[in-house]
């Protein structure tokens, strides 16, 4: 019997989206005001979703304290309150669209999460626009 759980965060960063190979014209045409040198924030919501067996023992797919320290451990204490383009590692080079910081943030849990179970990413940029990885 599989279950999926969810637990939800929220962190709040800034960035700009802008490819170097381009020029500032091609940049504004492709990603608009997200282009503007000065850069610009989000308040992303963050929701991680794990499923698998629920375990005989624990009664739990995974236990969520575990999971929400984790996301804070590897993802809120990284990315909170940063300007995603300059004080992080992950996107020195890679644009930080929502689709982008999903992939990284699977990435960053992936390997902390025990592999019996799925992992899912969905991450809220604004209320409207979001993103969901894997798919």
């Amino acid at each position: 019997m599989k279950v999926s759980v969810f637990r939800k965060e929220n962190f709040n960063a800034a960035h700009r989206l802008y490819n170097p190979a381009w020029s500032d014209d091609v940049n504004n045409d492709v990603f608009g005001k997200c282009a503007l040198p000065n850069y610009h924030g989000h308040n992303y919501e963050l929701q991680v979703k794990v499923t698998g067996e629920i375990d005989e023992a624990t009664g739990y797919v995974m236990d969520m304290k575990v999971l929400s320290e984790l996301i804070q451990q590897f993802i809120i204490e990284r990315f909170d309150h940063k300007n995603l383009n300059l004080d992080t590692e992950e996107f020195k080079t890679l644009n930080p669209t929502a689709e982008n910081i999903a992939v990284v943030i699977y990435n960053l849990l992936r390997p902390q999460i025990d592999k019996k179970v799925e992992l899912q990413v969905r991450l809220y940029e604004t209320p409207r626009n979001f993103v969901e990885y894997p798919v």
